[in-house]
């Protein structure tokens, strides 16, 4: 059998080149019932939990296709396409990065109360907390008033 000297096959370099091109950003068409929703639980499979900008929360399907290629994250703002015969669920056809959820936002088709998580483009939401080994702002006063009265001695 021949050895494998490459990294990957057909697959791997079809990844790699629709890496860094720029998305053509797909508005909603209200005519085939398309509507803005943000992740509010990830359900587990292929389902995930939404809350859509028309007021309602809404179980939400991830098409398989879509499933396979595109990670979809707690907070994330998706296009989802509402069936006509259940309107309490829908199937999830695109998912916006945060610089186009920005631009929807600047275009008005997104309301102005909607959050960003921005764990992907390098916003960090992270927020480390004092474990106890750090002194606050009145203990460190405390040490410089006891430091100048050691120096007055």
């Amino acid at each position: 059998m021949p050895k494998n000297k490459g990294k990957g096959g057909k697959n791997r370099s079809r990844a790699k080149s629709d890496r860094n091109d720029k998305r053509e950003l797909h508005y909603k068409n209200t005519d085939e019932g398309q509507e803005y929703a943000q992740v509010l639980k990830m359900l587990g499979g292929p389902w995930l939990e939404a809350y859509c900008f028309d007021g309602q929360k809404r179980l939400c399907h991830i098409c398989g296709k879509m499933g396979r290629k595109v990670r979809i994250a707690v907070g994330d703002v998706v296009l989802i396409s509402l069936r006509g015969f259940q309107d309490n669920k829908a199937d999830v056809i695109d998912k916006y990065l945060p610089d186009e959820v920005r631009t929807l936002k600047a275009a008005g088709e997104l309301p102005e109360s909607v959050k960003l998580n921005e764990t992907e483009d390098g916003g960090d939401d992270i927020e480390f907390g004092s474990g106890g080994d750090e002194e606050s702002e009145e203990e460190k006063e405390e040490d410089d008033d006891r430091q100048d009265d050691i120096d007055d001695i």
